[in-house]
């Protein structure tokens, strides 16, 4: 009981000493801040920009890559000659399919048309409509969901019918409210039957998720107009621990279908789904180290300003001090009064840096098409920073304060 009294009374002569140095106290309080909203800001900004390409990329297929033709882009071989490359062609991509033993769910992908019109009765789209051929497959390879209807049938696959799948805003522009299952539209001059809705990705998706429809990649062979196109394999593991050892099989067997010896390189990209992810994770680790700098730097210039005012605290106060302990007042006493002042003044200016920093890096974070998030460890982090930061600041002036003789301690002018 007398242990809280005191530690009560302790706290309140503090906080009575902090209102009666309001202009001093802010100045220390508002260092701290600076460095707490530092911290806190810019990674509260991570956070949130992480919540946002987790979502993205998880759009993409976890665990999952990719094999397409290296010539996709300009290449040129030495002395400036442009180097082509075959393209993977559907019998390869279907040899593959058919040989890979480890398990896997894989989709064979063709790309039609990136900006495809599609018409139903008298409304129709802009046109920028994605227009992809593949199997039943890739809606789970690729992180899509079905909102409404069904995926490919084996016979609609090996004929080659005309339906397809279509995306949200193809929906919600061609029938608005109504149903479109089993409803005829025209995608460019191809009429196809729609067997099935995505589920919509929202205005956050990636590389027009809402604007892509599906169909059987047998009829995307059959109406594609590129002479000699290229296929896509992409490939889907179950978990991430088995992705490097599948993407291993996946290249050597590639690589004998191709026809390439041990000594030939290779001809093909492999594109990992992680490896994007990987890289941005990397530049935000940077991005958190040097925040954690700046932080560092900042609380460290705030901890010996924090110093000074407790030792100049100590010194304005010396008679107090003395008439404290010819009352009564322990060395331990002082010396958790003064303890407890500092820790008081890192505190007040820690909770306005979380505020600050929380606001400004969710602001940020926003701005650049992240989501709100509030980094709950860094700000019990910043809680734990500002006590041992009036810890270690407000030692030696309590030691110092506690080892005032009293009889002079009185007599001080």
């Amino acid at each position: 009981m007398a242990v809280k009294t005191t530690l009560r009374e302790n706290l309140a002569i503090a906080l009575q000493s902090i209102s009666g140095n309001k202009l001093r106290t802010s100045l220390t309080a508002l260092i701290i801040s600076i460095g707490i909203m530092a911290l806190v800001g810019i990674l509260t900004a991570i956070e949130g920009i992480k919540q946002f390409t987790n979502d993205a990329f998880a759009g993409l297929g976890a665990n999952s890559f990719t094999i397409r033709n290296m010539g996709q882009d300009l290449n040129f071989g030495p002395g400036g000659a442009r180097k082509a490359y075959p393209s993977i062609r559907y019998d390869q991509a279907e040899r593959f399919r058919r040989n890979f033993n480890l398990p896997s769910s894989i989709s064979i992908n063709l790309s039609v048309s990136g900006s495809a019109i599609a018409k139903y009765g008298n409304e129709k789209t802009n046109p920028n409509i994605s227009v992809t051929g593949t199997n039943e497959n890739y809606i789970q390879n690729s992180g899509y969901k079905l909102a409404a209807g069904r995926n490919f049938s084996t016979s609609e696959l090996e004929h080659g019918d005309n339906v397809v799948i279509i995306g949200d805003e193809i929906k919600k522009t061609l029938f608005k409210n109504n149903d479109p299952l089993n409803k005829s539209v025209f995608i460019g001059s191809n009429q196809f039957r729609i067997i099935g809705v995505l589920a919509s990705k929202g205005s956050g998706s990636q590389f027009g998720g809402d604007k892509f429809c599906l169909i059987p990649v047998f009829k995307a062979k059959q109406i594609i107009i590129t002479k000699n196109p290229s296929f896509e394999i992409t490939v889907a593991v179950k978990s991430a621990e088995a992705l490097n050892a599948t993407v291993d099989e996946a290249t050597a067997l590639f690589r004998n279908i191709r026809g390439l010896s041990v000594g030939q390189p290779q001809n093909f990209d492999v594109d990992r789904s992680d490896a994007i992810q990987e890289q941005l994770n990397g530049q935000m680790a940077a991005l958190t180290a040097a925040g954690l700098v700046v932080s560092v730097i900042t609380l460290l210039g705030a901890a010996i300003g924090l110093m000074n005012i407790m030792l100049v605290s100590v010194t304005e106060r010396t008679r107090e001090i003395g008439l404290r302990k010819s009352i009564g007042a322990t060395p331990s006493v002082i010396r958790k009064q003064f303890l407890l002042e500092a820790i008081v003044i890192c505190l007040i200016g820690g909770v306005g840096g979380i505020v600050l920093g929380m606001a400004i890096g969710n602001l940020i974070a926003v701005n650049i098409s992240g989501s709100f998030a509030v980094p709950w460890f860094w700000l019990i982090v910043s809680l734990v920073v500002c006590t041992f930061i009036g810890l270690t600041s407000g030692y030696y002036p309590a030691k110092k304060a506690s080892k005032l003789d009293p009889v002079e301690a009185l007599r001080y002018e």
